[in-house]
């Protein structure tokens, strides 16, 4: 692992930790010393940590470059595993927050035609390329009602960890999105309108959904990806 890398993985962990809760920019600030306008920007890829800092931030945050290792060695599990025609079936704390799955997240495995996973088309930053790209998610029973009836309660839906962009896939028609709301992941169009994520529902009986975009955020990051495809079980 060359010092890009190592850089990146540890940006992509401390922001897991923040959006699961368990840590802040403020609380990190605090941990190390360093100002909240400095942290931001590393973490929003906008600037690069010295040595020193990622020592000072793996020491405050009781990491070792050990621990950044295995995501990557994960990483290679599935380009040996994860052919062109697999994709790994997680839960939505997995897709939503983690850049690379585990062999210990993995539920089951999602087998598809392999021309599916090869014809679609990525729109993503750079930031986001780090991520695995391809999993599958249960839609979770109570979400899936708002989307009836083209996604059905316990669908398979695949999701393109590399597009989140509002950009439409298909010229007229609506991309559909996993979303991250707080912790939760959603499934519904969106749009984005007046400094808000605009979530609407397939089914005119469900309310619209707005969801706020943070400083510092873009709307992107709180996209999960595009919904490629979605298998409903009859």
């Amino acid at each position: 692992m060359n010092f890009t890398q190592m850089h990146e993985r540890l940006r992509l962990e401390l922001l897991r930790r923040i959006q699961r809760g368990s840590l802040s920019v403020s609380l990190l600030a605090r941990q190390t010393g360093y100002g909240q306008a400095h942290l931001s920007n590393f973490l929003r890829s906008k600037r690069k940590l010295s040595l020193e800092a990622m020592d000072r931030i793996l020491a405050a945050q009781h990491l070792t470059i050990t621990e950044l290792l295995p995501a990557l060695q994960q990483a290679s599990f599935w380009v040996e595993v994860e052919t062109s025609d697999t994709v790994p079936v997680v839960s939505h704390a997995t897709a939503l927050f983690e850049p690379l799955v585990r062999r210990s997240a993995v539920l089951s495995v999602l087998h598809l035609p392999a021309s599916v996973l090869s014809s679609v088309h990525p729109r993503c930053p750079a930031s986001r390329r780090a991520w695995q790209r391809f999993v599958a998610v249960r839609v979770a029973t109570a979400d899936a009602p708002a989307m009836e009836p083209l996604v059905l309660p316990e669908a398979m839906a695949l999701i393109d960890r590399h597009y989140n962009s509002l950009f439409p896939y298909r010229a007229g028609r609506p991309n559909i999105y996993a979303v991250r709301q707080l912790s939760h992941l959603k499934v519904r169009y969106v749009e984005f309108l007046s400094g808000r994520l605009v979530l609407r529902p397939h089914n005119s009986g469900f309310p619209v959904e707005l969801i706020e975009v943070s400083p510092g955020e873009s709307p992107g990051d709180l996209l999960t990806g595009r919904i490629a495809l979605i298998l409903n079980e009859t």
